[in-house]
């Protein structure tokens, strides 16, 4: 008779376990996918490593973040429509390869001077918490950071404005319209197919940050680096709204406390990496760093007007006041140039 009942008691056991689900520990566990589209190397994909590493730290290992860098989830065009459809839970998005559907985060792009990352970086965070704009309303924004300045890269010198004519230059966003207006020819295209396009002479430069001379070897074909401090490019990453509903208050709060933090971490390493690549450039492949004439700075500096005038109808017309964002953008920067210097 024992024995029969024993066999009771564990069956009872077991249906009694099955029927109060999983332990405290596997019910508490969150696995979230952070989608990213250049290669691990860059600047954007660091930062998300960084962040997966914080997050999963912070929450006590309660968070489990897998990375997907190199488009290997979805690509720079489809990463916003893909985290609101829930492809990823979360994604890093390029504003500028989205024209049109960012014209609060536009600002970021407008020529008003940025020289560093790290300074523009945290104005784009001040300015977003300070305005929550509508564009960003189907997702949950965990930070803000942009790209270093822009500079021109070629194969060619280019020492004056006239050396830009007709000129085939890799670019996007306000940028494009910018040295469109200068006289170059610009091709968008996403930076991942860039260097096919510069061994096949498709186009014969590129305009971006610094750091892609080491990051995509473009140090190898384009030996001239022209000084201009274009703009720079804004990034935001994103969560799905229903993803982020779904976390526990604490789990939130720990995310929300990293977006300021992300994006002067995210800025210092950029402008610091800057230089890094600069010098490897230098020494490897001995590339020509080019100053333009002030002429020439002052002509940027004058066709850059029509184009913050541009922004500023989009922005009104898109219902956002862009007088008073322009006015706390500028001054943000002198804030945090004086704090973290230009």
């Amino acid at each position: 008779m024992k024995r029969p009942c024993l066999l009771v008691l564990a069956a009872l056991a077991l249906a009694f376990g099955l029927a109060a689900g999983p332990s405290p520990a596997a019910a508490q566990a969150i696995s979230l996918s952070y989608a990213n589209f250049p290669p691990a190397s860059t600047f954007p994909c660091v930062q998300m490593e960084r962040w997966k590493t914080e997050v999963e730290k912070r929450t006590g290992g309660k968070v489990s973040v897998q990375t997907f860098p190199g488009s290997t989830l979805l690509g720079a065009k489809d990463m916003f429509r893909g985290v609101e459809m829930g492809q990823a839970d979360i994604g890093c998005l390029s504003v500028a390869y989205q024209p049109g559907v960012f014209p609060f985060s536009m600002i970021g792009e407008q020529p008003i001077g940025f020289t560093s990352a790290t300074v523009a970086s945290v104005v784009m965070w001040e300015l977003f918490v300070k305005y929550q704009p509508k564009e960003f309303g189907n997702v949950h924004v965990l930070t803000m950071f942009t790209s270093a300045p822009s500079q021109i890269m070629s194969k060619a010198p280019v020492r004056s404005l006239a050396d830009l004519k007709g000129m085939e230059l890799r670019s996007s966003g306000t940028i494009s319209k910018l040295i469109g207006s200068l006289g170059a020819t610009p091709v968008s295209m996403p930076m991942s197919e860039a260097p096919e396009a510069l061994q096949k002479g498709v186009v014969k430069g590129i305009i971006s940050s610094l750091e892609v001379l080491k990051d995509f070897n473009y140090a190898e074909l384009c030996r001239f680096e022209t000084m201009t401090d274009l703009p720079v490019y804004p990034f935001a990453v994103v969560m799905n709204k229903d993803k982020w509903e779904s976390l526990p208050p604490e789990v939130k709060k720990i995310m929300d406390d990293l977006g300021r933090e992300q994006a002067l971490w995210t800025g210092q390493y950029m402008d610091g990496h800057v230089k890094e690549s600069v010098a490897w450039s230098k020494e490897k492949y001995a590339i020509e760093i080019i100053d333009l004439p002030a002429s020439d700075k002052a002509e940027i500096e004058a066709k850059s007007q029509g184009l913050i005038d541009e922004w500023k109808k989009i922005a009104t017309g898109a219902g956002l006041p862009a007088d008073a964002l322009l006015a706390d953008l500028k001054a943000f920067k002198a804030k945090y140039e004086a704090e973290y210097g230009k």
